[in-house]
């Protein structure tokens, strides 16, 4: 992979991060019942991706 590369993967595994966060926050704090449940489960998935483009950026 190319630095190019390994920046771009860097930059969305942030981005990813971002939305899990942000995720994590809005249902913890303003859902309750089967939405909070699915919106953790999206968050927790989207943390599958993150650390694939982590290690690719890495190694």
């Amino acid at each position: 992979m190319s630095s190019m590369d390994k920046m771009w993967a860097s930059l969305i595994a942030i981005a990813l991060m971002l939305v899990a966060s942000v995720l994590i926050t809005v249902a913890r704090s303003r859902t309750t019942g089967f939405i909070r449940i699915v919106l953790s489960i999206i968050a927790f998935l989207l943390f599958i991706p993150i650390v694939v483009l982590m290690l690719l950026s890495l190694f």
